[in-house]
């Protein structure tokens, strides 16, 4: 996949499959540009956040297949990533005891050149200043 893909964050899919009252509009227009322009892809870091609004798993899959997303395993290069993010969280203060899903879902589209489609670049832009996001706030 090519540096034109995004991986599209929690927050985006929740905007567009709920019609968040406030986000809709901007998520499914940056959501339609990012399928214009590559393919969109989905971890199970995503889908688990995702399927958290879902009572089954049969409900989910059919909405999400109603989407042209690629799903993708979260890679192992990745996952090390992430715990090299958390540890730098920490040595900063972080409380948090386990990583984020945001440093795992970062990790992913750092590691393979992935655009992040997301609303909320805090983390993404202090832990992965390399990835080009996709946020309404400017860097």
């Amino acid at each position: 996949m090519a540096m034109t893909d995004t991986l599209v964050d929690t927050n985006v899919l929740l905007d567009v499959l709920a019609k968040d009252s406030q986000w809709f509009a901007w998520s499914s227009r940056m959501l339609a540009d990012a399928l214009d322009q590559g393919a969109v892809v989905i971890n199970q870091i995503v889908y688990a956040e995702v399927g958290s609004g879902f009572r089954e798993k049969e409900a989910l899959d059919e909405i999400l297949t109603e989407h042209p997303f690629v799903r993708e395993d979260l890679p192992w290069d990745a996952a090390f990533g992430a715990g090299q993010v958390y540890l730098a969280y920490r040595r900063r203060g972080g409380v948090r005891t386990a990583p984020l899903p945001d440093f795992f879902i970062g990790a992913h589209a750092a590691s393979r050149g992935y655009r992040l489609l997301t609303r909320d670049r805090g983390n993404y832009a202090v832990y992965f200043p390399e990835l080009q996001i996709i946020s309404p706030e400017r860097p």
